[in-house]
């Protein structure tokens, strides 16, 4: 094999892709055998070959041209060098790494007054105000619309502590910061934002303080793998850069592969929010592709589907539907492999057949075509989904369905079931308000949609 890899492939036109797929069959290789001389799997090959998976990355392109023969400048590697300020600057695949956080004692005093105590000043001048001005108050003592504000609530908190903007900070045991974690996401399962606001901010400034920031039991990595998903969710999008590249970080320092790998995905799913198509499908597949994921167990055949699934949710955004569709088969027989439980509940929000059904109705609606999406929805039992945040997140996909169908009372009664099930989410989720502002406008206004419309935060 090495005596025909040492003549160097033809020029031919075409793609990248194409440009690999053709010297590879010139050169009898197959797919399995061109995957071991560049470290991927034959399916990843396959996909950069088709245009699946976008030939972007600079060191991907070498793998390929070093194993094939190909002149380098066939597959655009040849760039001129460019010089900034006396430098040469050279193409990188690595992620630039941010400063370690600096967030112990930066906490400041404004006017002698204690900060939080000031935040409870203004909170309580908030209700007065609105007490005042005739708005109803309700039983616990919040305006209708003040439930929405909590997901701005939780964001300022966890910026807050981002920043280390906090003082005095009691750093408890590593077996109560556990725990902490654990009711962390117990609370982001259950959509319980208020003390999410709480809980999470808390344990981020704790296990920073703890031996200077350093994640060496995965504390932080997690810590901040949940913070990036509420972040997304609330669409936090720069917020959300910082919290992924802490993770990321985090991860890469203690070197677990499930840590790595989620934080790219989180990566992916960033960069798809601000239209980076192609380098979202190069995160999430080459993430998915790593070999440290190939180990055998559930839990890395898991992680691997939900970067399958992500690269397939970009794919819908793209337009393309056929590849969207391929990528989430992809991901369902890895999960139909693994059986009907949900495996990494607190990875994605779990991996099982179920789950990857429901990323099939919100990759369906990206893809523009709300009836696929609909068909796709009724093949999930709600009841089924393995927490109350991925039932919210089904009836709020649904409602988007029959928005985009123009079948607006069904779409009120869908985000019904939305609030019903999580009502902090669906209060405080942009995507929901969005919902509830269009139907505003497009039609005629019940009282029930007014309603709603108070409840969210929108003005009717």
């Amino acid at each position: 094999m090495d005596a025909v890899r040492s003549q160097p492939a033809p020029l031919v036109d075409g793609s990248p892709g194409e440009l690999v797929r053709q010297a590879r069959k010139k050169q009898g290789l197959t797919l399995a055998q061109l995957g071991e001389l560049t470290g991927y799997s034959a399916a990843q090959v396959s996909r950069y070959e088709r245009g699946v998976s976008p030939l972007t990355d600079v060191t991907v392109l070498r793998r390929f041209a070093d194993a094939l023969g190909i002149p380098p400048q066939a597959l655009g590697l040849t760039a001129p060098t460019e010089v900034r300020h006396g430098r040469v600057i050279g193409p990188t695949a690595a992620y630039p790494l941010l400063p370690r956080p600096r967030v112990a004692g930066t906490a400041r005093r404004e006017d002698g007054e204690d900060p939080v105590r000031r935040r409870k000043l203004l909170a309580n001048l908030a209700v007065t105000a609105a007490a005042a001005v005739g708005a109803p108050l309700l039983p616990t003592g919040k305006t209708p619309g003040e439930d929405a504000a909590v997901g701005e609530v939780l964001v300022a908190r966890v910026r807050d502590a981002m920043l280390g903007l906090h003082a005095d900070v009691t750093v408890p045991p590593a077996a109560v910061l556990h725990a902490d974690l654990a009711r962390a996401f117990a609370d982001f399962h259950a959509c319980a934002y208020e003390s999410l606001a709480v809980r999470l901010p808390r344990l981020i400034c704790a296990v920073h303080a703890r031996a200077g920031g350093a994640g060496d039991d995965g504390l932080l990595a997690h810590s901040y793998l949940l913070a990036t998903r509420m972040l997304i969710k609330l669409d936090e999008q720069q917020l959300g850069w910082m919290a992924a590249d802490r993770a990321r970080q985090a991860a890469e320092a203690v070197g677990e592969p499930l840590l790595v790998a989620e934080a790219a995905r989180q990566l992916a799913v960033l960069a798809r929010k601000a239209d980076w198509h192609d380098q979202a499908l190069s995160i999430a597949l080459t993430a998915a592709d790593h070999p440290a994921l190939r180990g055998g167990q559930p839990a890395l055949a898991a992680q691997r589907g939900l970067l399958i699934q992500s690269a397939a949710y970009t794919a819908a955004k793209t337009g393309d539907a056929a590849g969207m569709r391929e990528l989430t088969g992809e991901a369902a027989a890895i999960a139909r492999e693994l059986g009907p439980a949900a495996v990494l509940r607190d990875h994605g929000g779990g991996f099982s057949p179920t789950t990857v059904q429901l990323h099939l109705v919100s990759a369906e609606n990206s893809a523009g075509d709300p009836s696929a999406a609909l068909a796709a929805a009724r093949a999930v039992a709600p009841g089924s989904l393995p927490s109350t945040e991925r039932r919210a997140r089904y009836y709020t996909d649904v409602a988007t369905a029959f928005a985009r169908s123009g079948r607006r009372g069904d779409c009120i009664h869908a985000l019904l079931a939305a609030e019903h099930h999580a009502p902090e989410e669906t209060h405080a989720r942009p995507a929901v308000k969005s919902l509830v502002s269009g139907l505003l406008v497009s039609g005629r206004t019940t009282t029930e949609l007014r309603a709603l419309a108070a409840r969210v935060g929108v003005l009717a």
